[in-house]
């Protein structure tokens, strides 16, 4: 699977493929993983280790990266999550890493929606995240306050419903996450 889509970036348009990782993008996707989450006040730099360990403990459902040339410029990852204890067809989206420099420009917009098609594909029931509000509100993504996720303010536990009705209960995602 392949896909092109064209990202603005300062006024130049550049096209970006889209495609699942390859295991020799593992290295490049932990370096990026690492250098956009770590100058984030809200990181405790352990992203880069989870995409690492999703992969390993074969919980790395969808991993796509997004390249210009040979440079791979972005990366997302979703994985199976339960809600209330229960799998029933659910996906938690993240990380999400974009190069640094290349952040919004329209790259993790791409790769997200692209995920979310293959998600569809899968007939998956819907995908979970934790995030700002005002990020993630524009791809479809909201909180309706019945998720939750530890003592975290309800706001930032959102999702998107594929089929059937909006879920309620405490989101768990794979081991991977736990610190």
């Amino acid at each position: 699977m392949a896909a092109t889509c064209t990202c603005c970036g300062n006024g130049l348009d550049r096209i970006m493929n889209i495609r699942f990782e390859r295991p020799e993008d593992a290295d490049a996707i932990h370096a990026l993983t690492w250098a956009a989450f770590e100058p984030m006040p809200y990181s405790n730099n352990t992203e880069a280790r989870i995409v690492r360990d999703l992969r390993a403990s074969g919980d790395l459902a969808i991993s796509l990266v997004g390249e210009e040339g040979e440079e791979i410029i972005g990366h997302i990852a979703f994985s199976p999550i339960t809600i209330g204890g229960v799998e029933d067809g659910w996906y938690g989206l993240g990380p999400i890493s974009v190069k640094p420099e290349r952040q919004r420009q329209g790259i993790g917009r791409a790769l997200i929606l692209k995920g979310l098609d293959l998600l569809r594909e899968r007939d998956a029931t819907g995908c979970a995240l934790i995030g700002n509000p005002s990020v993630y509100r524009g791809v479809g993504f909201e909180s309706d306050g019945r998720l939750t996720y530890g003592d975290l303010e309800t706001r930032y536990v959102q999702r998107i419903v594929f089929k059937g009705p909006p879920p309620s209960g405490a989101l768990k995602f794979s081991s991977a996450f736990d610190e």
